[in-house]
């Protein structure tokens, strides 16, 4: 699995913002959909491209065209907030759901949505989830897609733990991972330390 980290002053900017306690939920909100937006840039950063003709106002030349987009797939709720700012920059991608919910005595996700197709025949996806703490979800979202036939499977998450990167790699359900940071470590009941909170009720408010 290939990791990348998006070292970058903006993603730094945003995560900080993101991370701060004082941040309110509308701050904490526009700060996720920026640095969503920075993170599917470097997602797609080797994503293959059509040669297209087109004519400028000087004359003809050849562009190119974002080919065979990839499925969106954000993981419910936390990961919605991260949908708008994907579907800004592929605005012809389709989008598939998939709801986790963590029980908060065994840290183990219930899966309560899905409405991903059954047949993806190799399509290319990416999986939007602010958080990698303990892999649970992003590994179970990733081998339900794997068993719907899905191709290349590109985690997008603003944070991740070590114990989470470790365990997704040796779950083999994902191709790639693209995160903003890697924190320290997971503490006792499976939070990222230093972390942000919980993305879900700081975007949404608590359930």
């Amino acid at each position: 699995m290939r990791v990348t980290v998006a070292d970058h002053p903006l993603v730094a900017d945003r995560l900080t913002r993101m991370r701060a306690r004082e941040t309110d939920r509308p701050g904490f909100r526009r700060a996720l959909t920026e640095l969503s937006g920075y993170l599917i840039y470097e997602a797609t950063r080797e994503h293959a491209i059509t040669p297209i003709e087109i004519d400028t106002p000087m004359g003809p030349t050849v562009g190119a065209h974002i080919a065979d987009l990839p499925l969106l797939v954000p993981v419910m709720r936390a990961g919605l907030g991260m949908l708008s700012a994907a579907l800004d920059l592929l605005p012809d991608a389709r989008t598939g759901f998939v709801g986790m919910k963590r029980d908060e005595e065994t840290l183990l996700p219930h899966a309560y949505v899905n409405t991903v197709p059954d047949q993806l025949d190799g399509r290319e996806v990416f999986v939007l989830d602010p958080m990698l703490a303990t892999g649970g979800s992003a590994i179970q979202t990733c081998a339900e897609l794997r068993r719907s036939g899905a191709g290349r499977i590109t985690l997008v998450c603003v944070l991740a733990a070590p114990e989470g990167v470790e365990a997704l790699r040796e779950s083999d359900t994902a191709d790639a991972l693209v995160t903003g940071a890697i924190d320290e470590r997971l503490n006792e009941v499976g939070f990222i330390l230093p972390g942000l909170g919980d993305a879900g009720d700081r975007q949404f408010g608590l359930n």
